[in-house]
């Protein structure tokens, strides 16, 4: 476990200094259902929340760009390896080599998950190791994978508290609360920075 965290902030100091892309990846789920963080109700009586119908999941496979803390998400009614792959196609977009424009090594830390270590997946990582090389973490380690805490926002701060029509208005939701969950984290990170007189 601490060659694993020692692994992680070299990791880390390499993406900072820009010599590096560090991505984080894991799967989450949302539901229809209201997610309930945070709720209170006055003294003797019950909190009654509407959670009509059958509760339906919207798959959440996400990648967190960790020096500009920004998160990638694509939403899927199923959580398998072919979501996943199509996940990596848009790494491919994003970070993979393209004429004119300079490649940097790209380090994707995930968990030992079926879907990232399926068939399927592992020829999809193959094909792409001359730019990606993949960070495997211990088993039973989510507090080293950064995504983690973006998921627990993600679910307490923008999907708590309501109730959805269905899978659709979820998934829209969902997109919309990584929008405002980017603009949180580049606020926060451009407050940090000082500006030289």
């Amino acid at each position: 476990m601490d060659r694993a965290g020692l692994r992680r902030k070299l990791l880390k100091a390499q993406a900072e200094a820009g010599d590096i892309v560090l991505l984080f990846g894991d799967e989450s789920e949302a539901l229809t259902h209201p997610y309930l963080a945070h709720a209170w109700a006055k003294k003797g009586t019950d909190l009654r929340i509407p959670a009509p119908g059958q509760a339906a999941k919207v798959a959440m496979l996400g990648l967190l760009d960790w020096a500009p803390r920004e998160l990638m998400v694509r939403t899927s009614r199923s959580k398998r390896s072919t979501d996943f792959i199509a996940l990596l196609e848009t790494l491919d977009r994003r970070y993979g080599p393209e004429p004119g424009r300079c490649v940097k090594p790209v380090r994707l830390v995930l968990d030992n998950g079926p879907i990232h270590t399926s068939k399927a997946t592992t020829a999809a990582l193959a094909e792409r190791s001359p730019w990606l090389t993949v960070e495997w973490l211990p088993k039973y380690t989510p507090e080293f994978n950064d995504i983690e805490e973006l998921w627990r926002d993600l679910k307490q701060h923008h999907l708590a508290h309501q109730t959805f029509d269905g899978p659709d208005n979820l998934d829209d939701a969902i997109h919309e609360a990584v929008r405002m969950l980017n603009c949180e984290q580049n606020r926060h990170l451009l407050a940090n920075h000082r500006i030289a007189a």
